[in-house]
């Protein structure tokens, strides 16, 4: 696994090795020690979550505050999607600062988010099928969400706006301020 640092603390894209022949390919998707040894940080995963979506689903941006703040592991397994997180993080330099980056089944690129970042993704392929690893437990009454299109971020999500499909909830979502005011009340 290459490791590669952002200019966000703590952020990191993985790249697996894939070590191919003709029958097809095999890679370490995560490696508790081998991410310890090269990003610092100590992880240990105990949700993994998938969603199934198509084009134009855009979900986000969503994270959970509190004690149940949680890092994430994220991947597509099918298809493309952008993948975007904002931080959320009052103590450093990039708060309030959009981060985006392609994953596909094609690069099999990976990305390490930690606590403190909101975070969603759009579907640019047909569909997508999307994985994430997670460090604490969902818990509703600590999640948040932020207004994905708050022009603070200057986010392009790739998908002409009468393409996106969002939940109700997605739609409603508050902006960044306000958000950042939910997360530091719990």
């Amino acid at each position: 696994m290459k490791y590669i640092k952002t200019q966000f603390e703590n952020l990191w894209i993985c790249q697996p090795t894939l070590l191919g022949d003709s029958r097809g390919y095999f890679y370490e998707t995560f490696n508790e020690a081998h991410f310890k040894k090269h990003t610092n940080l100590a992880v240990h995963f105990v949700q993994d979550n998938q969603s199934l979506s198509k084009y134009g689903v855009l979900r986000g941006l969503h994270m959970q505050g509190g004690a149940f703040a949680q890092a994430k592991l994220v991947r597509c397994l099918k298809g493309e999607v952008l993948d975007v997180v904002v931080d959320m993080r009052k103590d450093q330099p990039t708060f309030g600062k959009s981060f985006s980056i392609m994953l596909s089944e094609e690069n099999h690129t990976q990305l390490f988010i930690p606590k403190g970042f909101a975070h969603g993704f759009a579907v640019l392929s047909d569909e997508a099928i999307f994985v994430y690893k997670c460090d604490n437990f969902y818990d509703k009454a600590s999640e948040i969400g932020v207004d994905y299109k708050d022009p603070q971020f200057e986010i392009d999500w790739k998908i002409p706006e009468n393409e996106r499909i969002l939940s109700l909830k997605d739609q409603n979502n508050p902006i960044f301020k306000e958000a950042v005011n939910q997360l530091y009340a719990l």
